[in-house]
């Protein structure tokens, strides 16, 4: 098993995975029943050393409804080869790993609107109400 590496900083060392192997469904002919290609990659979030606090604490938070007892479970079945289905699930791990610690976006600022486009606005305005009252006509 080989490091995951999740941004230029943070790379899981493999000592702290765990990889369980069991039965996948769907096609695969003769060896379907004795082939464990599913794959389940554990990574122990909460109890990793590996990574800094400051990051742990915003992944733990962003991940609060993934985790059971601070542990992220990644499943992949999507292969009928073992070692496709690992190499899946580590890359699914990463992605989900960094799209966790990535900083919280800039915080927006309120803004006025500019005199031009509320002057745009109302004049928009005004033009769809004259179409409008230009259809109650009489009709004789």
């Amino acid at each position: 098993m080989d490091d995951v590496t999740v941004t230029r900083t943070l790379v899981l060392p493999a000592s702290e995975l765990r990889e369980r192997f069991s039965r996948s469904g769907g096609p695969g002919g003769q060896g379907v029943n004795t082939a464990d290609s599913r794959v389940e990659l554990s990574f122990d979030l909460a109890a990793s050393p590996s990574v800094p606090e400051h990051l742990k604490s915003r992944m733990l938070e962003r991940l609060a409804g993934r985790l059971v007892d601070g542990v992220l479970t990644i499943a992949a079945s999507e292969h009928r080869a073992q070692l496709q289905n690992r190499s899946a699930a580590r890359e699914r791990l990463a992605a989900v790993l960094r799209a966790a610690a990535a900083p919280p976006p800039p915080v927006r600022r309120a803004t006025k609107p500019t005199k031009g486009s509320k002057e745009r606005r109302i004049a928009g305005k005004k033009r769809r109400a004259e179409t409008k009252r230009g259809r109650s006509g009489s009709w004789d």
